[in-house]
């Protein structure tokens, strides 16, 4: 991680590790964004845009590779992508919590989805709709590990389709038979919908509204394996 020596922002950047893993990056980062909000709210105006400036073209280059990949961390392509997808982001509060938030599940998510463009596509929809729908985005992306490994083109042995396996027949029942499931937005809105729906009719029991979601109600084996993914992988800093 990059770190802010004491005293003035303008002194030298120390850059991260290229020997850190991508959860360690993951994790400086959030903290850098925690520090960056403290320390430039203490300033003065332009020493303040100074060191938020300075921050952002840090977090630039924390760009985490494939685990094994030979690569080093500051990729310009990716670089340009994650600005681009923070740019846009219009579920995060600034586009600095959009860079810190992108970046560390982006390191998270490599081995998954290798093509960078739609490993960004898939988190800037998973935080907007889960963002929409009243739930964590760590939560979803717990779930969407489980359900279907972030293979977007996933069908299950019963017909569930996509990245969080949802079932073709809600297409006719809300009258959208040709709703395509295998788009990313349109799974992820209809499988947020129906997450929270089960969490607020079981009043916040998580437990129970996972065994909802995945037909599975009173047995835990499907929640626990969302919830360990959430703690030991998607966890929020």
């Amino acid at each position: 991680m990059s770190t802010l020596p004491a005293g003035s922002p303008s002194r030298k950047v120390v850059p991260i590790s290229s020997g850190a893993s991508p959860a360690q990056a993951g994790a400086r980062l959030r903290r850098l964004g925690r520090v960056r909000s403290r320390v430039a709210g203490g300033m003065s105006a332009p020493r303040g845009r100074l060191f938020c400036g300075s921050l952002l073209a840090s977090l630039l280059l924390l760009l985490v590779a494939p685990a094994g990949a030979q690569q080093t961390w500051s990729d310009p392509i990716l670089r340009d992508l994650l600005r681009k997808a923070a740019d846009e982001a219009v579920s995060f509060p600034d586009k600095y919590d959009a860079q810190v938030w992108l970046t560390d599940m982006s390191a998270r998510l490599a081995k998954q989805v290798q093509d960078p463009e739609e490993r960004l596509a898939i988190l800037t929809e998973v935080h907007f709709e889960a963002t929409r729908a009243g739930l964590a985005p760590e939560l979803v992306l717990a779930v969407i590990d489980v359900e279907s490994n972030f293979d977007r083109f996933a069908i299950s042995r019963v017909g569930a389709r996509g990245l969080m396996q949802v079932m073709p027949f809600w297409l006719e029942e809300i009258g959208r038979p040709d709703a395509n499931l295998f788009s990313i937005e349109t799974n992820l809105r209809f499988g947020c919908t129906i997450l929270k729906y089960y969490l607020d009719l079981e009043k916040g029991d998580l437990l129970r509204a996972l065994g909802r979601y995945n037909g599975s109600l009173g047995r835990r084996t499907y929640p626990n394996l969302v919830l360990d993914k959430l703690r030991l992988k998607w966890f929020r800093l």
